[in-house]
């Protein structure tokens, strides 16, 4: 996917349809003088109705879609003919959006199923024909229920991927090279910070018809919780990720002490994240020689899982993703 075309975020005015007024009708035929009330009810105005189509990874085909409005409903008419509904406006979403109204920000609903929908914007009832409101004291009525108003206001659709593994890193950490290895995802790479501007997914596959989804979030800085970087922007989408695996090359000053300043960064984001299993790579391990590697290998943190790998080499490749397969798996 280009990254130019990769859009998590739109706001959208929508209305759903009026409903149609009832009729006010009094059957009249050449053999029926006083044949009554036959006054039909009016439509129902369309909704404006979301559904998850799996087909879609981003949200760029509503970029520019900024006023979405769904038919108002017909009004009735006499022989109790009922208005026609109006029609339904469709808006189809990736898995893994959320919904938020503009006003305050509160989420209304998450989609993440395929085929899932969600009625945005209700259509306004039709009004009742003046058929309904014929009595025995009140045999001729001449009025009509008008139809409701239909259901408007700005929303916010706001993506969060749907992916196995999430990859945190700074910048330059290889987690581009990575997925480019394990998966047939082709992103930008090159030896300068922020190459990736945008989250790119990859499915990567293991003998036995197994695989699972890796998605590469652009480069962390020290501070992204604040809106530092390009950080913040994409920091959500690591929310829905079941594991996080942190990358650290090998040429960093402290492995360790890198590790937790990204686990600072994501616990001020969002505390929650840290209950996510969690697993580090040390990249570019092709740099390093037996002993200092052995030296490494002695300040590396205990509290997690830790792969020396190359992407360039294939060192420890497989088993990395056998790991994460076996993770995956058990949890």
């Amino acid at each position: 996917m280009s990254e130019t075309n990769f859009v998590d975020y739109i706001k959208l005015f929508c209305a759903s349809g009026n409903g149609g007024a009832g009729s006010v009708h009094l059957l009249r035929a050449k053999y029926v003088p006083k044949g009554g009330p036959d006054g039909g009810d009016g439509g129902r105005g369309g909704h404006i109705i979301l559904k998850v189509n799996p087909q879609f990874w981003t949200l760029i085909h509503l970029k520019y879609r900024k006023n979405v409005r769904a038919e108002h409903g017909k009004p009735g008419r006499g022989n109790l003919a009922h208005g026609a509904d109006g029609k339904d406006v469709i808006l189809e979403v990736p898995p893994g959006t959320v919904v938020k109204s503009a006003d305050d920000q509160e989420i209304i609903t998450e989609l993440t199923k395929p085929g899932e929908e969600f009625i945005l914007c209700k259509g306004g009832r039709g009004g009742l024909g003046n058929n309904h409101f014929k009595t025995a004291t009140r045999q001729t009525p001449r009025f009509a229920q008008p139809g409701e108003n239909g259901q408007e206001g700005w929303f916010i659709l706001e993506l969060k991927l749907l992916a196995d593994v999430g990859l945190v890193g700074f910048p330059n950490a290889g987690k581009s090279t990575l997925l480019s290895t394990v998966s047939a995802a082709r992103p930008k790479i090159a030896d300068y910070p922020f190459t990736t501007l945008g989250p790119q997914l990859g499915i990567v596959s293991l003998p036995d018809n197994r695989s699972f989804v890796m998605a590469d979030i652009p480069g962390i800085i020290q501070g992204a919780h604040q809106g530092r970087g390009l950080g913040l922007r994409f920091l959500r989408h690591i929310e829905r990720n079941s594991i996080l695996l942190f990358m650290v090359p090998a040429d960093s000053p402290d492995v360790t002490a890198e590790y937790r300043v990204l686990l600072r960064e994501l616990e001020k984001f969002k505390p929650q994240l840290l209950d996510k299993h969690r697993m580090l790579a040390v990249t570019k391990a092709d740099l390093l020689d037996q002993a200092a590697e052995r030296s490494l290998r002695r300040h590396l943190p205990r509290s997690l899982p830790v792969l020396l790998i190359s992407s360039i080499t294939g060192k420890n490749i497989p088993q990395l993703k056998e790991q994460i397969w076996n993770i995956l798996w058990n949890q």
